[in-house]
């Protein structure tokens, strides 16, 4: 495989992800199901005082169909950049979309929750302004980027893998 398309890949994988997702955290989509799911329960539960509750568990419908969307985009997105780099087999295929689900799981946890949904008021839910010390919570980033984002990131590495194996 040629390191230096991957390395451009992580890049381009890290653009994608922020055009995608930092549009909707900045409007009202943040608003949305599957968008409250990704708040720390605290934030939720505050929020749902003064708004109507919906289901935001991963048992809901549209939390569902949002992250099956996802999953859905990165495999495109991975099998180009598996064919790309030059991944011949199941297991080139699978380690690196896996490395960049673990790449885009460090880059989303370590400065887009960490940094810029933290500090950045755009984020914030209506009703939960006044709550910087929840914004504020690296370890529960941290735990849902180890699980369910490992398990997250496992699935499209496999299918991409799989394709790989099929093709060439």
């Amino acid at each position: 495989m040629i390191w230096w398309v991957i390395v451009i890949e992580a890049i381009v994988f890290a653009g994608i992800f922020s055009a995608i997702v930092l549009p909707s955290g900045l409007s009202d989509k943040k608003h949305s199901p599957s968008s409250i799911a990704n708040y720390p329960p605290d934030i939720q539960e505050e929020y749902f005082k003064t708004h109507e509750r919906v289901d935001v568990s991963y048992n809901s419908k549209k939390v569902i169909i949002a992250k099956s969307l996802g999953v859905s985009m990165f495999c495109v997105i991975l099998f180009i950049s598996a064919l790309l780099a030059g991944a011949q087999t199941f297991l080139q295929g699978f380690l690196l979309s896996f490395g960049l689900m673990i790449w885009i799981g460090l880059y989303d946890t370590l400065f887009i929750d960490w940094v810029l949904f933290a500090n950045l008021k755009a984020f914030r839910l209506e009703g939960t302004e006044h709550m910087d010390k929840a914004y504020h919570q690296k370890w529960f980033h941290l735990k849902g980027m180890l699980f369910p984002g490992v398990v997250f990131g496992t699935v499209p590495a496999l299918i991409v893998g799989l394709l790989i194996a099929l093709i060439r």
